[in-house]
């Protein structure tokens, strides 16, 4: 049997974002593990809850991914969840360093973590994606 599907997510671009939760939502789909690891500013979108609001370089696009049937990060962030087959982690460290503290964090994720717990988890896994 196939090892998880690993997803770092640092950029918080709506896109990057919106990128790394569709491949997750892939994986849950097709039975597999997942383990979503948001990073700086991917997990202050998060954490804040703007997922619903693209903001992409292009207004055409911004304004009709939704008439186009795109479902927004917190949809497809459903699916991940409603799988049972996902852990969502937020780096510790990244939270200390843009301002966000445990209360702001914990609600969004299934477990606060740091560097080491990340490389032991993640050791030999090669279905990684980095966004």
């Amino acid at each position: 049997m196939a090892g998880p599907v690993c997803v770092f997510l640092h950029r918080g671009e709506y896109d990057a974002v919106h990128q790394g939760v569709s491949i997750a939502a892939s994986a849950a789909a097709m039975g597999r593990k997942v383990e979503l690891y948001f990073f700086w500013w991917a997990l202050e979108r998060l954490a804040r809850g703007n997922l619903d609001e693209p903001d992409l370089e292009r207004d055409d696009v911004n304004a009709t991914m939704e008439l186009r049937g795109v479902p927004t990060i917190r949809q497809l962030l459903d699916v991940v969840r409603d799988s049972g087959n996902a852990t969502l982690f937020a780096c510790t460290g990244s939270m200390a360093s843009i301002g966000l503290t445990p209360p702001d964090v914990e609600p969004k994720v299934d477990m606060l973590i740091g560097w080491t717990a990340i490389l032991q988890r993640t050791t030999g896994v090669t279905d990684r994606f980095t966004l």
